[in-house]
């Protein structure tokens, strides 16, 4: 059904959340991405490594439109995003949330404000409510009352994860994407918010797109995970049916050296 310069695509279920085709992404004459596909599946963790510089962030920002591509087709929610309206890009954006790395919050604005951002574009709510909405999102991430009028600058790194998770979640989205998540934070950290992940997805029936080389997060939390090699998906599947069968070179270094038995002893 065409709708103005909007293509709606007949969704049927089980249909991938998000479906990736021949997407290319060049800076100049660099080719980063080069005629990927991926699929993501509807409620499930997915998981994207491959080696630092390959690209991993760089798909991430195309599929939520914040790159340009040069060729390629990118859907969600069964709508083609490369031919949709800035109108209609403005409304489906509503569900999706994005935590980038560090968590990207705005120096000048206490945790509360940095949180309302996505409900004052979207939104036209009274202060109270979207302070009290506010405040919901705080907790649920596990950030005590008193965080909301400190600064970027006053929290530690888990702590500006997880306002950046909260902000994520202010317009209750459907799917999640995460940046390097558990990035700076040391294992104790990391562990605690990859369990703070898990329980959300579960809670919320989220959709998680998570970009990571974290082996102690993909074994304790992806239900499956994408290599990303040389521009494009070299394979998929699960963390144990990667570990158990490496059949690309970079999956057999990452997979089955040292820290992979350790992350899998830990699990």
């Amino acid at each position: 059904m065409q709708n103005g310069s909007d293509t709606q695509i007949a969704k049927s279920q089980g249909d991938p959340i998000i479906r990736v085709r021949g997407l290319t992404k060049r800076y100049g004459a660099h080719t980063v991405l080069e005629n990927l596909d991926l699929d993501v599946e509807e409620g499930e963790i997915l998981g994207v490594v491959g080696a630092s510089g390959g690209g991993k962030s760089v798909l991430l920002r195309c599929i939520i439109g914040l790159e340009n591509i040069q060729a390629g087709r990118v859907e969600i929610f069964g709508r083609d995003m490369t031919a949709m309206s800035d109108k209609a890009r403005f409304e489906i954006d509503t569900r999706w949330g994005v935590l980038f790395q560090d968590g990207a919050l705005f120096g000048g604005l206490t945790v509360l404000q940095n949180i309302q951002v996505p409900m004052r574009e979207h939104l036209k709510l009274p202060q109270p409510i979207a302070d009290e909405l506010a405040h919901l999102k705080l907790s649920m991430v596990g950030l005590a009352p008193e965080a909301a009028g400190k600064y970027p600058s006053e929290l530690s790194g888990g702590m500006r994860k997880r306002a950046g998770l909260a902000r994520a979640l202010a317009l209750d989205p459907e799917i999640v994407f995460l940046d390097e998540p558990t990035s700076g934070l040391d294992p104790i950290g990391a562990a605690a918010f990859d369990r703070l992940i898990r329980r959300l997805q579960r809670t919320l029936g989220l959709t998680v797109y998570m970009v990571t080389h974290d082996l102690d997060s993909i074994f304790a939390v992806c239900d499956r995970v994408a290599v990303l090699d040389g521009g494009r998906i070299v394979r998929t599947g699960t963390p144990d049916e990667l570990r158990r069968s490496p059949d690309h070179p970079w999956i057999e270094s990452y997979f089955c050296g040292e820290r992979a038995r350790a992350a899998m002893a830990a699990t």
